[in-house]
């Protein structure tokens, strides 16, 4: 099979470099995944395009791309946030997604640079989601694929991995075990690592464009919230870098978490800059169920995001996500796993607390279908 490479991707310096965030050096794109440096996290400078707004041909090859993106921006009764709420509420639709989620966008941008860059197969952990993407695609465009995931992984994503034909490795414990050993294997294989937390760069920069199109959706008439369900927060990156390119400014965030696992909540509440892993995760939202264990300064940076746009990492309870879930589900027919209802959850609660007011403008994003976790509707 030939596989169609990114415009300029032969002379990949040409269109982007990776930066460390830590220690700013600079070097042309390869498949590392920290600073050598310093250990670092990288991310990807590029230029804007002229005279337009970026695309998705900007990030994904055309042979890769399986129609990711481009999700509908739905408003919803304003009194599924809380009878007393009488601003806007907005739902930015990611079930849509190919196969489900969110990580599509990540996975279609990572694996198009791996391939360019000459990779011959790809390692991903993950929870559930990344995993599905990443097996997904590559099926698609006809590569091996080993997916690690904890086995406690719900069933529903499973299947999905399995199903697409991908090598299924379950490791016990929590979302750190997995994301270790993802990395063993690929030093064992020479495969590309399509984890899909900050260590892949080219995936996190491709996140860019669900900022993009929020302010493209809002007719550049910006929200005073954004809600997003938060692991390690490449999607919050993603969101703050897609309307600083558009606008210059961002909109409040909101990064939503379980209490159940909530590293970065807790160090807004603590008012600290650094991170710490969380101890023992246990919560319904699968997604977003990562103690950030040998990696907190993936935290850090999205902490330091949110407080940029003058936001709050915020955690919810169980039940409360749970809630959440059903409601929209049998009041707005947008059928989600735990985890994207995490957002609409950590809306309510702050604004019964007084944080979001009552005419505000609250946008929710629901990242994973409900089909990635059955056993949580019953």
């Amino acid at each position: 099979m030939t596989l169609a490479v990114l415009p300029g991707a032969e002379t990949p310096s040409r269109q982007l470099r990776l930066r460390c965030i830590a220690c700013n050096a600079t070097r042309p794109p390869t498949l590392v995944y920290r600073c050598p440096d310093c250990g670092g996290i990288l991310e990807v400078t590029r230029q804007k395009p002229e005279g337009r707004g970026w695309l998705r041909a900007d990030f994904v090859a055309d042979d890769i791309t399986l129609g990711e993106g481009g999700t509908p921006l739905r408003e919803l009764r304003s009194d599924l946030l809380h009878v007393g709420f009488r601003g806007r509420l907005l739902v930015k639709d990611e079930t849509r997604n190919p196969s489900g989620s969110f990580k599509d966008r990540l996975v279609a941008a990572a694996l198009s640079q791996a391939i360019a860059l000459g990779a011959k197969g790809i390692v991903s952990a993950s929870s559930g989601n990344a995993g599905a993407a990443a097996a997904c695609y590559a099926a698609n465009v006809g590569i091996p694929a080993i997916i690690v995931c904890p086995d406690t992984t719900p069933r529903g994503k499973l299947a999905q991995i399995l199903a697409y034909g991908a090598m299924l490795e379950q490791v016990p414990g929590h979302y750190g075990n997995a994301f270790e050993h993802a990395r063993l294997r690929c030093a064992e294989t020479g495969y590309a690592n399509l984890t899909t937390t900050y260590l892949n760069p080219y995936g996190v920069d491709a996140l860019r464009l669900i900022g993009q199109e929020l302010h493209e959706q809002m007719e550049g008439v910006g929200p005073d919230w954004i809600a997003i369900p938060t692991s390690s927060g490449p999607l919050v990156k993603g969101v703050f870098q897609g309307f600083m390119d558009r606008a210059g400014k961002v909109p409040r965030l909101i990064a939503a978490q379980s209490d159940g696992c909530a590293p970065i909540a807790r160090a807004f509440e603590d008012g600290k800059i650094e991170v710490d892993s969380w101890e023992s995760p246990k919560t319904i939202a699968s997604g977003i169920s990562d103690p950030l264990l040998g990696y907190p300064e993936e935290g850090s940076l999205t902490l330091s995001l949110v407080r940029a746009s003058k936001g709050v990492a915020y955690a919810v309870g169980d039940a409360d996500i749970r809630a959440a879930m059903i409601d929209l589900a049998h009041k707005a027919g947008l059928f989600c796993e735990p985890t994207g209802a995490t957002s609409l959850a950590a809306a309510r609660d702050l604004f019964i607390k007084g944080s979001i007011g009552s005419s505000d403008t609250v946008i929710c994003i629901v990242t994973g279908h409900g089909f990635k976790d059955f056993a949580a509707w019953t």
